[in-house]
């Protein structure tokens, strides 16, 4: 009962926090942007908190439980794409607009605008969903509750707090979920390596291929899982809303650097501590490794810190995905197309209003996919082949036209869901095809189609 009481009362306190700052949210800037005067500082702990969701703590420690290091090809896509980021960040600040569609029609039409703003919302609510899922299966080891139950409580959890104070009360409290989540993993590694019997005792308990390069995995394997992962970030909605939120194009290039950092620390930890787990206890589910270690493996007290900040950077990444598509769809679809003169008390509202409808559809995806990797693969994939080549071209490639963004976007999607559906045909991911389509209809088609002179 210990690990469930600080949770609740480490809930509460996101709560209240999100409570107090709702009362600052007066505009469409305010909820969507956090008003744009996020320092570094500030945006570094919230996109640190942002990534590092489920996906690290359950999908990538899953696979290091199984695969041991080679696991951190997962994680090699987003380091790159990190780099790449950082000659971007000052550039999307530089636009200061809301959304990725935003940014879709500037540089190409309305089509590519809508399209994006589709693609967001599948992949995002996936994204989402299993989050739900995450919170469920750790109410489930906390209290013995069902993880169905667990996911329910999750949900409601997580869209209350989106609502409340959108941006200003995510950004914050991410800062202060970061700050102890890095903590408590790096206080619990000498625990879970002592117990575990050092080095020597990991290497004696576990097969040879957990520390070797590519393990039992394939170089193609091994790309299945970093493409995804890579190709995401690029584009993520997410990341661009916090560098529009910044205060000013020099904050928004600085917090890429701590992000760089703070993420191959992090990402590399959890799979160590997922390694480590995988010599102490044999027989768990893959995906509970870091979950079991944190409640099983560690003093009460560390345990507790631990795991309350587990479940707040659940909620943050789950939270953050469902503002992105409510974003996309008030400013993208109702507030361009539909009532371009909306006040902004009522975009307020509105936004509210979406965000627990998309917030039930993401509940309703749930039962889809059986292991969180699957899903993540799949979100990563749709969004990363959808949008991100048509987002990169927009900055770095002034050939590209309108025809060649917009069916670059609706390949990737297409092709996606497609190869999805068909059960990966030949066992080969879907993300080549998907990539290779999308990069296919962007380059092809932007070259036999006239020139355009477009200012980003």
């Amino acid at each position: 009962m210990t690990y469930l009481w600080v949770i609740i009362i480490y809930m509460v306190i996101l709560i209240g926090v999100g409570a107090w700052r709702s009362r600052q949210v007066k505009t469409q800037d305010d909820f969507m942007v956090a008003g744009r005067k996020l320092s570094a500082k500030v945006l570094v702990g919230t996109l640190l908190a942002t990534w590092i969701g489920s996906g690290s703590i359950i999908a990538s420690a899953g696979l290091a439980y199984d695969k041991g290091f080679p696991a951190l090809w997962f994680d090699a896509g987003v380091w790159v794409a990190l780099i790449v980021l950082y000659f971007v960040a000052g550039k999307a600040r530089k636009l200061a607009q809301y959304t990725v569609p935003d940014i879709l029609e500037i540089r190409y039409n309305k089509w590519a605008r809508l399209l994006g703003t589709l693609v967001t919302i599948i992949a995002y609510t996936a994204i989402v969903s299993y989050q739900y899922r995450a919170g469920g299966m750790v109410l489930n080891l906390v209290t013995g509750i069902p993880v169905d139950i667990g996911i329910i409580i999750t949900a409601v959890f997580v869209i209350g707090y989106t609502v409340l104070a959108g941006m200003i009360s995510v950004a914050y409290t991410d800062v202060v979920n970061g700050i102890i989540m890095v903590i408590g993993l790096f206080i619990a590694l000498p625990f879970l390596l002592n117990d575990a019997g050092g080095i020597s005792g990991m290497m004696a308990s576990l097969p040879e291929t957990h520390f070797q390069v590519l393990g039992t995995m394939t170089i193609w394997q091994a790309l299945g899982y970093s493409l995804p992962t890579m190709l995401l970030l690029l584009g993520e909605s997410g990341m661009y809303q916090r560098f529009f939120s910044a205060k000013d194009e020099r904050a928004a290039r600085r917090s890429v650097v701590g992000w760089i950092i703070g993420t191959i620390i992090i990402e590399t930890l959890i799979v160590v501590l997922a390694v480590i787990g995988a010599a102490m206890f044999k027989g768990i589910e893959a995906e509970m490794v870091i979950l079991y270690s944190v409640r099983h493996g560690l003093p009460v007290l560390i345990g507790c810190l631990l795991l309350a900040a587990i479940v707040a950077v659940i909620v943050s990444t789950a939270d953050s995905f469902l503002l992105v598509p409510s974003t996309n769809i008030m400013r993208d679809i109702y507030q361009r197309f539909i009532n371009p003169e909306l006040s902004q008390k009522k975009m307020v509202l509105y936004s509210r209003i979406v965000v627990v409808l998309l917030g039930a559809f993401a509940f309703a995806q749930v039962r889809f996919f059986e292991k969180i990797l699957e899903m993540a693969i799949y979100a990563y994939t749709m969004y990363g082949v959808g949008i991100t080549p048509a987002v990169m071209a927009a900055f770095f490639w002034k050939r590209a036209t309108s025809a060649g963004g917009v069916s670059s976007i609706a390949a990737g999607m297409a092709v996606t869901l497609i190869w999805e559906i068909l059960g990966q045909p030949y066992g080969i991911p879907t993300v080549y095809p998907a990539l290779g389509l999308s990069l296919f209809c962007l380059v092809g088609i932007s070259l036999v189609t006239p020139r355009e002179e477009v200012e980003m």
